[in-house]
Formats: structure tokens, sequence, C-alpha cells
């Protein structure tokens, strides 16, 4: 393993990557099975995400991105859910890039233990590529165009009717929050995933976390009805988007990594936005006990809500919906990470930063200070909302 490929750690710092990072023999093995690719010439750059290794080549026919992934983590029916979306979206005008097929008509290439998947490079300037998920935005404008971006990419999901996808680690679903019974739910949830499911920690940290959030999802539960079933990206970040320039006034030109995609609604995707983007959740890493001094940009989470409904107004119900969404979306990434971190890579350390830390942490946050401060932004932006409404729709 080259010692200069670090990946990013779950604390924000640099660490040795958890899946060896991809040698170009190895890509040239991959492409192999990919004629429109041509052979590989140079690795471009390595992704220092955790959770899979990744890369840019230059091939001969183009730059061309590739992922490999843990039979455990991504089997070919695991990659081809999400490939399937992409090519709804890509057929509805969405800015994501074209999944390739290998020469068997295949979207997932299987070989031994890993998954291989390959698409054409994204499109655009990769402002963040070295940022990690819950940094902020670098301009307010950024924030706005990354709105826009998500509307259009909600509006180009509409009419995939795909199921919910199967237990899987490393997917954001909306099933706890969703029932009438979410203790129950809970249960359920943590009950399907084995290495969840025998660890008292675990155990502790869920029912102390629906004990936490249960004033949001009982504020949730009426505006509910209102929330239609929707494929959504789930893991909405800077870092995920390309850019037209490196200036302040860019537009985004791609949208990419739909790993965490699912079938949830558009408030549900939109307060991940949220989440994602607008909380600095490192600092709170850092510094537990200050939970008091974790920032809030709150221009950025005005001008992500007026790019969004530029393109996509929200109704009143789900307007309202947004503030108790953004509370609760965080808890099942939580137990999906910690599903991997146990299942997968038999880490208790990490694990428990997921169970523990962001399942439990981010849900007490939501209950002091800080998280009030934010929550409240956010229902007094859904009353004005509200208020316009009315004006609008007046004799």
């Amino acid at each position: 393993m080259s010692p200069t490929v670090k990946a990013h750690g779950m604390d924000g710092t640099l660490v040795r990557p958890d899946w060896a990072p991809l040698t170009l023999d190895e890509v040239r093995g991959v492409l192999a099975r990919f004629p429109a690719a041509g052979e590989p010439e140079e690795i471009l750059f390595a992704s220092p995400r955790p959770f899979s290794a990744a890369c840019v080549v230059r091939a001969k026919r183009g730059r061309l991105f590739l992922k490999r992934h843990h039979r455990a983590v991504r089997n070919g029916e695991g990659l081809r859910e999400e490939h399937r979306f992409l090519a709804h979206l890509l057929v509805h005008g969405a800015l994501v890039p074209r999944v390739l097929l290998n020469s068997s008509g295949d979207s997932a290439t299987e070989m031994g233990e890993w998954t291989y998947e390959v698409h054409e490079a994204a499109e655009g300037v990769d402002v963040y590529r070295d940022a990690l998920s819950w940094t902020p935005f670098y301009a307010q404008q950024h924030a706005r165009a990354a709105g826009e971006a998500l509307a259009q990419l909600h509006r180009a999901a509409q009419g995939f009717s795909a199921p919910r996808r199967g237990i899987r680690p490393l997917v954001a679903g909306f099933t706890i929050f969703a029932s009438d019974n979410p203790c129950q739910e809970m249960e359920r949830y943590v009950g399907a995933r084995p290495a969840l499911a025998q660890h008292k920690g675990v155990r502790a940290c869920a029912e102390r976390a629906i004990a936490l959030l249960q004033p949001f999802a009982a504020q949730l539960a009426p505006l509910r009805p209102a929330l239609r079933a929707l494929w959504t990206h789930n893991d909405f970040h800077a870092s995920n988007l390309m850019w037209s320039d490196a200036g302040k006034d860019a537009r985004v030109t791609a949208v990419i990594d739909f790993g965490l995609a699912d079938r949830t609604n558009a408030v549900h995707d939109l307060a991940h936005a949220i989440e994602r983007n607008i909380v600095e959740w490192l600092k709170l890493v850092r510094n537990p006990g200050q939970p008091e001094n974790v920032p809030v940009h709150l221009d950025h989470l005005y001008a992500l809500l007026a790019g969004y409904e530029s393109v996509r107004p929200l109704s009143a119900e789900e307007a309202a919906a947004l503030s108790p969404l953004t509370a609760l979306c965080h808890a099942e990434v939580a137990l999906s990470e910690a599903d991997y971190f146990f299942g997968v890579l038999g880490s208790e350390e990490q694990a428990r930063m997921a169970y523990d830390g962001w399942l439990v942490g981010h849900a007490q946050w939501f209950r002091e200070a800080g998280g009030q401060r934010l929550l409240d932004a956010i229902a007094r932006w859904a009353e004005m909302h509200a208020a316009r409404k009315c004006e609008e729709t007046a004799p």
C-alpha cells in the first residue's frame, strides 16, 4: 500500500485507509471487461473516502471514475439498485454521470471478493475534493446553487418506482420515524442486523436515542401523510457535487456518489442536506463537552432553502416537516454505519463513534441550545413560508 494515500478518518483526521488503494494493474484488469473504456494510462486521483477504494483514471478513450467495494458492502445487485436509479435520473435530465456497462452488459462487475463499478468522470471542477462530510460550503452562493441542484434532482427522480432497498450496510433509509411506533421499528431495524442485534451497547444507545428523538417524531407524525415517497440521494453534501469553476458564484455541474440512496421522500433528503452542510459536527467530535460551540451556518441554510424553492417549491406541510426531520434524519445513517463498522470491519472503536457519538450525540445536541436554535430557525422559516402561501392564494 502506498504510504502517500490517506483516507478521511471519522474524527476528521487523515488516516491509513481501511481498503487498499486501487493500482494501475488492478484497474487494467477491470477495464479489460469494458471495451469502450480503452487501456488505462494513469491514475489521476485516489479518493480519500473511507468506505471503499476509488480513483479517477485517464484511459485511452477518456477519463473514468472506478470504485471497488467489498462484496459484504455492495454485491452486484446492491450496485444495480443504485445504477437503475442513476439511469432514470440521466434520462430525465439530472446532472449525474453515466455508468458504463461491461462486455456482459452489466453495470456491476464482481471479481472474487470485490464488486466494481465504472462511471464516466463527472463534468466540472472538484472544488471540495478534500472536504469532509460535515464541513460547510465555502460561500453562501454555493449553498444556493446546491439547493437548486437538489431540487432538480428531486424533479428528475419522479416516476422512479423501485421498492425500498434491502437490508445492506451504508444505506440511509426512512423507516424508523416513518412508523407510527418508532420504538418498535427501531427494535425491528436493530434486530434485522445480526452485528447490531447481539451488541448490548447498540441496544442501549438505540433506546436512549429513541427517548431523545421522541418529541421530534411526535411533531412529524401528523405531517407524514404529506411526504410522498421518492428515491433520494441521502448524502447531499458539497464534496458530492462538481462545480463549473472554483469561484464563489460557481454552479453545480454534477451530483455524484449515490451509495446511500434509497426510497425516502424529498423533505427527508433536504433535511440530510441541512444536517450535512449547515452543522459543523466535527467540532462536536473534537470537543464533546462544548456542544454550544458547534458552528451552525444559518446564512447557508437560508440560501440552500431559497435555491431549492426556486426550482421545486415546498408545500406548507413539507416546509413544516423539515424542522423535525432535520433532527431525525441522522438516526438510520448512524446505525447503518455502525452495522458496517461491526459487520464488515469488525471495529468496535469506529462502531462506537457511530452508535454512541453520532446516533446519541447528535440526538442529544438537537435537544440542547445549539440544536434548538437551528430547529427554531427552520420552524420560523416554515411559518413565514406558510404565510406567503396564504397571501398567494388569498382572493
